[in-house]
């Protein structure tokens, strides 16, 4: 055979297993579903805002929630509401629910929807709000959205 074809030939191989060859970063493919969302139940999340500002969230296994950033320190409770995960402050209007997506081994993106759950799921486009990993676990996240 022809060395030109068979170099080709080799080329061409190559590219059909490259794919495997790389880890892939999956795309968002749903939202994580009620029963999902129960991952979040005791964990901490270390996450960081569209903005740039980083941020600690803690999910007590109770349903009371501690979030942590910089200088300020929030309480409140968190639920799992029609598909979202709602994180509601004591004393601040700041929080509201989220439609969350799993983008990687370790790596969540939040959307926001909604101000109240009584609001949930809400209505319109989900907003990107922020992405997070949970403590304990190495991080899969990235700098940019994956949507």
């Amino acid at each position: 055979m022809n060395p030109l074809k068979l170099t080709m030939l080799a080329i061409g191989g190559l590219a059909l297993c490259a794919p495997a060859l790389v880890p892939q970063v999956s795309a968002i493919s749903a939202w994580l579903n009620d029963e999902e969302l129960q991952r979040f139940k005791g964990a901490t999340l270390d996450g960081r805002y569209v903005s740039g500002k980083v941020f600690t969230e803690h999910y007590g296994e109770d349903g009371r929630l501690k979030y942590v950033e910089r200088d300020m320190t929030l309480t409140g409770h968190w639920s799992i509401t029609q598909g979202t995960l709602c994180t509601i402050y004591d004393y601040d209007a700041t929080g509201g629910c989220y439609r969350v997506a799993r983008v990687d081994t370790n790596c969540y993106e939040f959307y926001f929807v909604s101000r109240t759950e009584q609001a949930a799921p809400g209505e319109g486009k989900p907003r990107w709000t922020a992405r997070g990993a949970i403590q304990g676990q190495p991080s899969a996240c990235k700098d940019e959205p994956a949507v």
